[in-house]
């Protein structure tokens, strides 16, 4: 019994209790003291090499920095008339700014390095751009900034002629161009082809795949709700779903006319029906490429993709022959293509026979798809970047 007591005895008192909590404290000090030193070190060591400043001026940008950079904009309300945010990536420090009151020489320009983000996609709207080029022209030519590239919400049938004399191996000053659409003259060295995105000019969200987005079963098995144009493949499709009855088992509200604007209750249904869909219906318009494919993608309904090239000068370029959508094929989206409408019945079949469990591999395989993709664009945008804007360390 008395060793018992010893050893219970032992654990009630130390003599040297007192000396102990004094090294601890000690310790913990000069642990906290390397902690702040390595923190420091570190702090240095990745400062960032690069301060990149993104000037946000058309819609595209907010898909480049909410959705595929994951950033943040204060203040949150998107009609402010200014709006930034900013966050550091690989060795890049960037700053976002956009709104209606971003404009030439009324904004302090913090960064040797400009991205801007403009609109070409008609005549007024690249008359806008140009004035956005010549600011930041005069500003390289006084010193106040380094170097340019450019994200650019192309034209629908790629006549982006009018950018070619700013870009550097023209004479120019513009380093980079990412350009939406498959531009003829991507190249991979200067010139990159760019996703369309979501509408975000539309405020289009960035989306949380939920669980019962994966595991609920869709109540239709597909959806279109759009414009429908006179003569276009648009009819066609319409006129295959009536025949079969196949409009009843999907989602269908087609009009005639193009609206811009959405009210709050068409676009709540928009999303309703991504949401309730297992299968969103992509006919071409002026491109093949909309935003239909990335907003289905988000929902994980999968699109089903007329693969069939448009009127214009989009097409293949020297570095790829997979036009349209090439990005997207190269990325292995795991899309259904189709050539022609008359296709679409047997895959609604198809569809029919699947099990719930199969639908819902087929979505995490697409929500996985697309946040991969979203990833897989940021690193190369910003990889691109370094590049190009750091000084090579051979010279």
């Amino acid at each position: 019994g008395v060793t018992d007591h010893v050893a219970v005895g032992n654990e009630e008192w130390n003599p040297w209790d007192a000396d102990e909590k004094n090294e601890l404290a000690a310790s913990q000090q000069r642990y906290e003291a390397n902690l702040k030193m390595i923190k420091y070190a570190r702090s240095h060591l990745e400062q960032p090499s690069l301060r990149v400043q993104i000037w946000g001026k058309a819609a595209i940008g907010l898909y480049l920095w909410q959705h595929i950079f994951g950033g943040h904009l204060e203040p949150a309300d998107v009609i402010a008339q200014w709006r930034e945010g900013s966050q550091t990536a690989g060795t890049t420090y960037f700053s976002f700014l956009t709104g209606p009151s971003v404009v030439p020489g009324y904004f302090s320009v913090e960064a040797e390095h400009v991205v801007l983000v403009l609109n070409g996609r008609e005549p007024a709207k690249v008359a806008y751009a140009t004035q956005w080029l010549r600011y930041a022209q005069s500003l390289m030519e006084s010193r106040k900034i380094q170097r340019v590239a450019v994200v650019l919400l192309g034209n629908e049938r790629c006549r982006n002629a009018w950018i070619q004399p700013f870009l550097k191996r023209n004479g120019g000053f513009v380093s980079l161009l990412f350009v939406t659409y498959d531009y003829a003259l991507v190249n991979e060295e200067d010139v990159f082809q760019w996703p369309l995105g979501v509408a975000t000019y539309r405020n289009f969200p960035v989306v949380e795949p939920s669980w019962s987005m994966l595991h609920d079963p869709r109540s239709y098995l597909c959806n279109f709700l759009g414009t429908v144009y006179k003569n276009s493949s648009r009819e066609t499709l319409i006129e295959i779903l009536k025949q079969d009855g196949l409009d009843k088992l999907c989602w269908i509200a087609a009009r005639e006319q193009w609206q811009p604007q959405e009210t709050n209750e068409s676009f709540k249904n928009y999303q309703d029906a991504l949401l309730q869909s297992d299968l969103t219906l992509c006919p071409v318009g002026i491109n093949t490429e909309c935003y239909r494919i990335y907003e289905a993608s988000s929902y994980g309904s999968l699109p089903v993709i007329e693969d069939v090239m448009t009127p214009g000068d989009c097409g293949n370029s020297s570095m790829h022959h997979s036009a349209p959508l090439q990005l997207l094929k190269t990325m292995g989206a795991p899309f259904i293509f189709i050539k022609n409408w008359k296709e679409l019945p047997a895959i609604l079949e198809k569809e029919k026979k699947m099990s719930l469990q199969e639908k819902i591999q087929r979505r995490k395989t697409l929500l996985e798809w697309y946040r991969n993709f979203k990833a897989w664009m940021r690193q190369k945008f910003i990889s691109t970047l370094e590049n190009s804007f750091l000084p090579s360390e051979k010279g």
